[in-house]
């Protein structure tokens, strides 16, 4: 296959995904969630996207794994593979905000070479490919490419939750976010994508799972900016769980400072 047919893969698959959760969203009755075990939420509108997102992919690349959030992985011994996450942003999802997105990346071994984040509600989507400028479309204007943000004291910092900071990770982020402009909370991938458009500067959390952040990398990347783990190692399956974007490369090496200190 070439690289346009696995694009063409992916925006399907984003497409049917959209189709799927878009009817769910503000229910007019709520929306149940089941907790997992690691106690996070899970509806029916993530089942159901990620298995319309499977059917899509199993089709079009046969010869691909599957790696998804909730229905773990199939033909593990295929080198490309494709992951998951159809709703990220689960809570913000079942509470009526629209910033939660669909997460689709694929992986040649260890390594994202491509990455969307599709917004359903928005109609917003990033499209990373490695070694590419990232490419954006949206009703809302911006463009694709993060701003220069030299200095920590000039720059935005974002965290989905605190939850993603506590315990161990807790001193560290402390000390980041006592040098920078101003801190923001909440957006799950939403924030990525407004890093990636020059929105944001920095975001640092942990408890990452492959699929949270498999197709970040790519787009911003893409857009000129870089993600790593809090130490600047490239993000890895198995890896720590943590990851730390930045808009402007000059950024990285005072943030991992300030996380590991």
């Amino acid at each position: 296959m070439t690289e346009a047919a696995w694009i063409a893969a992916a925006e399907a698959a984003a497409d049917v995904a959209g189709a799927v959760i878009r009817p769910f969203f503000r229910a007019a009755q709520g929306l149940d969630a089941a907790l997992k075990e690691d106690r996070s939420p899970v509806t029916i509108a993530d089942r159901t996207a990620e298995q319309a997102m499977r059917a899509v992919l199993g089709e079009r690349c046969p010869n691909h794994g599957i790696l998804g959030e909730e229905f773990g992985l199939q033909q593990p011994e295929a080198r490309l593979r494709w992951v998951l996450d159809p709703i990220d942003g689960t809570r913000a999802f079942i509470t009526g905000r629209p910033v939660f997105g669909t997460l689709i990346a694929l992986l040649d071994g260890d390594r994202p070479i491509l990455g969307v984040i599709d917004q359903p509600i928005t109609g917003e989507r990033w499209i990373g490919v490695e070694g590419q400028p990232t490419r954006f479309r949206g009703p809302f204007g911006g463009r694709p490419g993060c701003r220069p943000c030299p200095e920590l004291g000039r720059a935005e910092l974002s965290c989905t939750s605190p939850e993603m900071v506590a315990a161990a990770l807790a001193p560290g982020w402390q000390r980041l976010a006592s040098q920078v402009r101003r801190v923001s909370w909440g957006g799950d991938c939403y924030a990525y994508g407004l890093l990636a458009l020059g929105q944001i500067d920095i975001i640092a959390e942990g408890d990452m799972k492959v699929w949270d952040w498999a197709a970040l990398v790519p787009v911003i990347e893409g857009a000129g900016g870089r993600i790593t783990d809090w130490s600047g190692q490239p993000l890895r399956p198995g890896g720590p769980g943590q990851a730390l974007a930045v808009g402007d490369a000059v950024l990285l090496p005072q943030a991992v400072s300030l996380l590991a200190a």
